[in-house]
C-alpha cells in the first residue's frame, strides 16, 4: 500500500491525469507551428517544476523512488518544516526583528531606483538626474549617530541592559538600596572605555576615507586640464589616469596614449583575477587628432543602469555632430571599472558611475559591528542567572507571606540579588579582549600586525571554516618557468643551461648556413660527424619549442625610458638599441610573462611587437622579424589560444597554438605520452600548457583567410561560423611539447594549511580566478591532499541539470569539490539547503570565478546553515565583502566568572563601597592576569594541532561547567557566612570583616587554583590585590562596620590583629578552597585533558 502513495501529493493523479489532458487537447488543436513549440516549451518548464515534487537525491534513470535517498538530508529539510509556535522559539522572533529592523531602514532611507543614463561628454550640467557623490565611506557613523549607534550596540545584549536597567532603578527613592556609584562607577567604566575604543576605531576609518576621497585627478576642461579630488569628480567629467594610478570612479574609455588605442588594466582589487585585462578605447575618440577635439565634438554615451555584475556592461557611444551620426556599441572591454589600476600608458574616459553606483562600492556590503561567540555564550549564562535570581527573590517574597506591597519588595530583593550577575564580568572581559589584542600586535612571529577590531581577538581560537583568497593570500603571484617536456626528454630548472647551448647552437648554425651561399651543406656534414642523429633531432625539437613559445603569446615588450618622465613609455623601432634593462613585458596573463621572460633566459627574446609584427633576437644578436597574420584570443570556453605569423627572411606560414591538455589533446597528432605528463606535472602543482604547430602553404592561408572574413562579416550565429572556421586549421598540428609553470607559494603556505586542516579547521577557497588556476594551487599549495579525489562541478544553468549534478556529487565521498561561481549561483537558487549541507561534508571547497559579493553570501550560508564561526582570509579589494560577512576578518597588509551568595540582613550587609571595591580593585587583577595563563605553550600547540579541536568544541564554558561553578559559589558562599556566624557568634559586630576578609582570601586563592602556568605578572596581581584590600582595612575602617557610619559601628583595627582572628578567618577560608583543592588533584589523576598527556 505503501508503494503507491507519491512523496509529494501536490494534487490527486486523476486530477493530474485530467488536466494533462486538456493541456494537451489544447496544443495538438493548435497544429504543429507555434503552438507545438509552446507545448513542447511548457512540458519542460512543467517538467522543471515537477522537480519540486521529488527528492534531490534520485537517481538519474527515470528519477526513481528510492527511500534511502529520500532521506539522505533529513536536517535541511527538518529546518524547513519548522512552523508557527516552534518556529517562533528557536530563533524565529530574531528574524522577526531582523526583517521589520530592515523595513523600517528602507522605509527611511528611500532608495531611489536605479536608471539608465546619458552622459554628454565633459557636461555634467546635463545630467538629468542627480547622482551621488563620488565619495569613499567606510564609517559606520556620524557625528549624530555615534552616541546612539555605540549605546545601542551595548544595550542590545541581555548582560548589558541588566546593568543599566538596574542602575536606572536606583533614581526611584522607593527602590534606592544603596550609592549611586555603587551601580553607575562599573557601569560607566564599562561604557567609557567601549565609547573610547569605538571613537578610535572610527577616528580611523575617518582617516583612512579622508585620505582616499582627498587623491588628485587630471580633469579636462574647455580651458585645459585643472586638479580634481576624487570625491569631486561628478558624473560626465572627462578624468585624465596616469600608469599606476588608481581609476577613481567607473568609466568609458575614450582615449589613450598607447599607439595601439588600447591599455592594459590591473583588476585584481576588483575580482580577484591577476590576469591584467586588456581595454580598448571608443575608435571614434582615438582616432580625433588631438586631446582638445573631446570638446568640439557633440556626444554622448548611453549606459545602462548600474548593476552587480562587474563582467558585462551594455551601452552607446553616439557622436550626433557628424554626418550620418556615429553609433558606437560599447561592451565590457570599453570600460574602466573603480578600483582597478591602469598598467599601461595614459587613458581618458568619461565618468558615467560614481560612489554607491559603482561595481566596486555595489560589491562590498556594509560592514557590521562583530560578537564574539564568548560574548553570545555569557549572554545566555547571564539569563539563566537572571532566572535563578527572579526564582530567589520570589522565595523570598513567599517566605515573607506576600504581605503590604509584595511587588515592590520582589524588586527590591531582585536588585539586593543583582550582584550575583556581577559587573566585574563585563569589566575583565572588556580588559581582557584588549590585552589579547595587545598582546597579538607586539607578537614578534608575525610582525606589523594590526588588530582593527579589538572586541573578537577570542574567536581564534574558535574558528571551524576559513574562507581564503588565493591571489595574494596563498599565492605571491609571481609565475616562475619549472619544466619543459619533449615527449622522450624532460628539462627541469637544473638542465636549462643545456637548453640555452642547443639554442645557441641552433641559431648559430642556422645563420652560417645563411650567410654561405655556397659552402650551406659543408655545416649538416660536420654536424653529422660530430654529433649522433637523436642529439641532433632533440636540438631542433627544442628550437622549434622554444621559438614556439616566444611567438605564441599576446605579451608586448615596453621599454621604460630613464631620462623621460614618470609614467612615459615609447615602443621599442627596429632600429632602436633593445636594452635588456629597460625593458618590462605587459601581457593579460602572468603566465604568459613567464613564458616569454624563460625564452629570454635561454637566448631568444622578445624585443618588439605592434599589431601587425613582432622582432625576437637571436643569441648572437640577429633580429628576426615575424609578420602577425592572425590571432586567437584565450576564452574560458575554448581554452586555447593561437596565432598566425609569416617569416619575413622565409615568407614561412606557421599557425602556433597553445592551450590546456582537455582542449589540446584532441587537436594535436596522436601520441603516448601528453596524458601521463600532465597529470604528473599537475600533481606537483604546475599549471600545463601544450604547444602545438602547423605549417601552411600560401594556397591554404588565403583559403582560410577569405572564410573567415566571411564568417565575420554574417550577421547570424557570428561566433559559431568564426569557431567553426578556425577549428579547420585545429587539425593533425604537430605535438612540440609540454610547458609547465608554478605560481610561487606565500612562505610556509603548505605546512601552515596541513595544520590548520589537523586541526579541524575546514578550508575554502573562494577566488575570482579561472577553474584550472585555482585547481593547480589547490593541489600545489596541499588544500587538496594528494591521495584525495577532486570532483569538477559541471557547469549548469537550469534546475535539471543542477539536480542531475548534485546526485552525481553525492556519490562521492571524501573528494575535494570545484566550482564555479555561475554553477554556484543556480545550486543555491534552488538547491540551498542541500548544496551546503553536501559541500559541509567536503574536507575542502574551492569556488572559483567568485564575484565579492558571491563571496560573502558563501559566509553568511556557512553562518546559518552550521552555526559555527568562520573567518575569512584575504587581501584584496574583492575580499572586504567577504571578511566582513566573516566573524573573524584577516586582511594582509578565559574564564573570569565568579559568583558568590550574600547573607541579606534588613540593611546592605556589604556596603557600596565594598562592593564597587569587589567588583574592580579588589578583584580585577588576579582574574585579569589569568590572560597570561598557558593550557600548553605554543611549542606544544603549533607540534600538535589536533589540540585546537577541544577549543572549537567549547567546553570550557558550557551550562555543564556553567552550573560547576555556580554551585562552586553556592558552597564557598555558605562556608563563608554561616562559618563566620558559628565561629564569632559573641563578635557578630565584626561579621563584615570577618566574612569579607574570607571572601577576598577565598577568590585569591580560587584564581590560584584555575592557573596553570605561573607567570610573575599572576604573582603581581595577587600581592597587589591582597595589599589593597589591607590598606582598606587600615584607612576605610568605617565601611567595614554592620549598618551605617551614623551608626557608629566602626571596625577595630586592634581586632583585625589578633591570633584568634588570624587562625579563625584562616580556618574558614581553609574549609572553602581545600576540598576544590583535592578534587581538581584527582581529577587530574583519573582524567587528565589531553593536552596534560603530551606535556608529562
Amino acid at each position: 500500500m505503501a508503494d503507491h502513495i507519491p512523496l509529494y501529493p501536490v494534487q490527486s493523479a486523476a486530477a493530474a491525469a485530467a488536466a494533462n489532458r486538456k493541456r494537451a487537447a489544447y496544443y495538438s488543436a493548435a497544429g504543429p507551428g507555434q503552438g507545438a513549440d509552446r507545448h513542447s516549451r511548457y512540458q519542460l518548464e512543467d517538467e522543471s517544476a515537477h522537480l519540486d515534487e521529488m527528492p534531490l537525491m534520485m537517481s538519474e534513470e527515470g528519477f526513481e523512488n528510492d527511500e534511502s535517498d529520500y532521506h539522505t538530508l533529513p536536517r535541511a529539510r527538518i529546518t524547513r518544516r519548522r512552523r508557527g509556535i516552534e518556529w517562533l522559539v528557536c530563533g524565529g522572533w530574531k528574524s522577526l526583528c531582523t526583517s521589520c529592523c530592515d523595513w523600517l531602514i528602507h522605509v527611511c532611507q528611500r532608495k531611489k531606483e536605479l536608471k539608465a543614463r546619458t552622459v554628454w561628454l565633459g557636461c555634467p550640467e546635463k545630467c538629468e538626474e542627480k547622482h551621488p557623490r563620488n565619495a569613499i565611506k567606510n564609517q559606520k557613523y556620524n557625528v549624530f549617530t555615534f552616541i546612539p549607534g555605540v549605546l545601542y550596540e551595548q544595550f542590545k545584549f541581555f548582560l548589558n541592559l541588566y546593568f543599566l536597567v538596574v542602575s536606572c532603578s536606583q533614581f526611584v527613592p522607593a527602590l534606592k538600596i544603596g550609592y549611586l556609584y555603587t551601580y553607575w562607577a562599573p557601569l560607566g567604566f564599562v561604557l567609557a572605555v567601549t565609547i573610547m575604543r569605538e571613537a578610535i576605531d572610527e577616528f580611523r576609518r575617518f582617516r583612512r576615507d579622508k585620505e582616499m576621497n582627498s587623491q588628485l585627478y587630471s580633469k579636462l576642461t574647455v580651458r585645459g586640464k585643472v586638479q580634481v579630488k576624487s570625491s569631486d569628480i561628478q558624473v560626465g567629467d572627462l578624468i585624465i589616469v596616469e600608469k599606476n594610478q588608481r581609476i577613481p570612479s567607473d568609466m568609458v574609455f575614450l582615449r589613450t596614449s598607447e599607439k595601439a588605442g588600447s591599455c592594459f588594466i590591473r583588476t585584481d582589487q576588483l575580482d580577484g583575477e591577476t590576469d591584467w585585462k586588456l581595454k580598448v578605447a571608443v575608435s571614434c575618440t582615438q582616432r580625433l587628432p588631438a586631446l582638445g577635439d573631446l570638446f568640439s565634438i557633440n556626444a554622448y554615451v548611453y549606459a545602462q543602469k548600474p548593476q552587480l555584475d562587474i563582467h558585462s556592461f551594455e551601452g552607446t557611444f553616439t557622436r550626433e555632430d557628424s554626418d550620418p551620426p556615429v553609433h558606437e556599441s560599447l561592451s565590457i572591454e570599453n570600460t574602466l571599472w573603480a578600483s582597478t589600476v591602469v598598467a599601461s600608458g595614459t587613458v581618458i574616459g568619461v565618468v558615467i558611475y560614481t560612489g554607491k553606483e559603482t561595481r566596486s562600492v555595489m560589491n562590498t556590503s556594509n560592514p557590521k559591528n562583530k560578537v564574539g561567540l564568548l560574548d553570545l555564550e555569557l549572554n545566555q549564562l547571564t539569563k539563566a542567572l537572571f532566572l535563578a535570581l527572579i526564582a530567589l527573590s520570589a522565595v523570598m517574597v513567599a517566605l515573607q507571606g506576600f504581605v503590604g506591597p509584595w511587588y515592590r519588595n520582589l524588586f527590591r530583593f531582585l536588585l539586593l540579588f543583582s550582584y550575583i550577575i556581577p559587573i566585574s564580568l563585563r569589566v575583565n572581559l572588556d580588559m581582557g579582549k584588549a590585552a589579547y589584542g595587545w598582546m597579538i600586535m607586539r607578537d614578534e612571529h608575525i610582525p606589523g600586525t594590526v588588530v582593527r577590531t579589538s572586541t573578537i581577538p577570542e574567536e581564534l581560537g574558535r574558528l571551524v571554516y576559513l574562507m581564503t583568497d588565493k591571489t595574494g593570500t596563498l599565492t605571491q603571484n609571481e609565475m616562475v618557468f619549472k619544466r619543459l617536456h619533449l615527449g622522450t626528454v624532460s628539462y627541469g630548472t637544473d638542465t636549462m643551461d643545456e637548453i640555452q647551448n642547443h639554442v645557441i647552437t641552433s641559431y648559430s648554425q642556422t645563420q652560417s648556413q645563411a650567410s654561405g651561399n655556397n659552402a650551406s651543406s659543408t655545416p649538416p656534414r660536420k654536424a653529422q660527424s660530430s654529433a649522433p642523429k637523436v642529439r641532433r633531432s632533440v636540438s631542433s625539437r627544442i628550437h622549434e619549442a622554444v621559438k614556439a613559445i616566444a611567438l605564441c603569446h599576446n605579451v608586448t615588450p615596453v621599454y621604460e625610458s630613464r631620462a623621460a618622465g614618470a609614467g612615459e613609455t615609447e615602443y621599442a623601432e627596429v632600429d632602436q638599441d633593445f636594452s635588456d634593462e629597460n625593458r618590462t613585458y605587459q601581457a593579460s596573463s602572468p603566465d604568459e610573462v613567464a613564458l616569454v621572460q624563460w625564452t629570454e633566459s635561454v637566448g631568444l627574446t622578445l624585443v618588439s611587437r605592434d599589431l601587425t609584427s613582432m622582432q625576437l633576437k637571436t643569441p648572437s644578436g640577429q633580429i628576426l622579424t615575424y609578420h602577425v597574420l592572425q590571432v586567437f584570443p584565450f576564452t574560458s570556453e575554448n581554452k586555447r589560444m593561437g596565432i598566425v605569423v609569416r617569416d619575413e627572411s622565409t615568407a614561412e606560414i606557421t599557425f602556433y597554438m597553445k592551450g590546456a591538455d582537455v582542449a589540446m589533446s584532441t587537436i594535436v597528432q596522436y601520441n603516448d605520452w601528453l596524458e601521463e605528463e600532465c597529470g604528473n606535472m599537475a600533481r606537483e602543482g604546475l599549471r600545463t600548457l601544450v604547444v602545438a604547430k602547423k605549417s601552411l602553404t600560401e594556397e591554404q592561408y588565403q583559403d582560410f583567410e577569405s572564410r573567415y572574413s566571411q564568417a565575420k562579416l554574417s550577421l547570424h550565429d557570428r561566433a559559431l561560423k568564426v569557431a567553426a572556421v578556425v577549428e579547420s586549421l585545429e587539425r593533425e598540428m604537430e605535438l612540440l611539447c609540454l610547458t609547465g609553470v608554478e605560481d610561487q607559494l606565500q612562505a610556509d603556505v603548505r605546512p601552515t594549511l596541513e595544520m590548520l586542516r589537523n586541526a579541524g579547521i575546514k578550508i575554502w577557497m573562494l577566488t575570482g580566478d579561472k577553474l584550472e588556476t585555482a585547481t593547480c594551487i589547490a593541489k600545489s599549495s596541499h588544500l587538496v591532499s594528494r591521495t584525495q579525489d577532486i570532483h569538477v562541478f559541471r557547469p549548469v544553468t537550469n534546475r535539471g541539470e543542477a539536480h542531475l549534478e548534485l546526485n552525481a556529487f553525492r556519490r562521492k565521498h571524501d573528494c575535494a569539490l570545484v566550482i564555479a561561481g555561475d554553477s554556484l549561483e543556480v545550486c543555491l537558487k534552488y538547491y540551498e539547503h542541500e548544496f551546503v549541507e553536501l559541500a559541509c561534508q567536503c574536507p575542502a571547497v574551492v569556488c572559483c570565478r567568485c564575484s565579492p559579493t558571491q563571496k560573502a553570501h558563501i559566509v553568511k550560508l556557512l553562518q546559518q546553515h552550521t552555526g559555527r564561526r568562520t573567518c575569512a582570509v584575504g587581501d584584496g579589494g574583492n575580499d572586504v565583502s567577504m571578511i566582513q560577512a566573516a566573524d573573524c576578518g584577516i586582511g594582509i597588509e578565559g574564564k573570569a566568572v565568579f559568583s558568590s551568595v550574600f547573607y541579606f540582613a534588613s540593611v546592605p550587609l556589604y556596603q557600596g563601597f565594598l562592593m564597587v571595591g569587589y567588583a574592580t580593585i579588589y578583584t580585577m587583577f588576579p582574574v585579569f592576569s589569568l590572560v597570561l595563563d598557558q593550557d600548553v605553550k605554543p611549542e606544544t600547540a603549533l607540534l600538535y594541532p589536533e589540540l585546537y579541536k577541544d577549543l572549537t568544541k567549547g567546553r570550557s564554558l558550557s551550562f555543564k561547567t556553567f552550573l560547576i561553578w555556580v554551585l562552586i559559589s553556592i558552597y564557598q558562599g555558605g562556608i563563608l557566612m554561616y562559618g563566620a556566624l558559628v565561629l564569632f557568634e559573641s563578635e557578630f559586630v565584626h561579621v563584615v570583616a570577618i566574612s569579607f576578609t574570607a571572601l577576598i582570601l577565598t577568590e585569591l586563592l580560587m584564581v590560584a587554583l584555575t592557573i596553570r602556568t605561573w607567570h610573575w605578572l599572576m604573582v603581581v596581581a595577587e600581592f597587589l590585590s591582597l595589599g589593597c584590600y589591607l590598606a582598606s582595612l587600615a584607612f576605610l575602617n568605617e565601611y567595614f562596620g554592620i549598618g551605617r557610619v551614623s551608626f557608629g559601628a566602626f571596625l577595630d583595627v586592634a581586632f583585625i590583629t589578633t591570633v584568634t582572628f588570624l587562625w579563625k578567618v584562616s580556618a574558614i577560608t581553609v574549609v572553602s578552597c581545600l576540598p576544590l583543592y583535592i578534587l581538581k588533584y584527582l581529577k587530574r589523576k583519573l582524567s587528565p585533558p589531553s593536552y596534560s598527556k603530551l606535556t608529562s
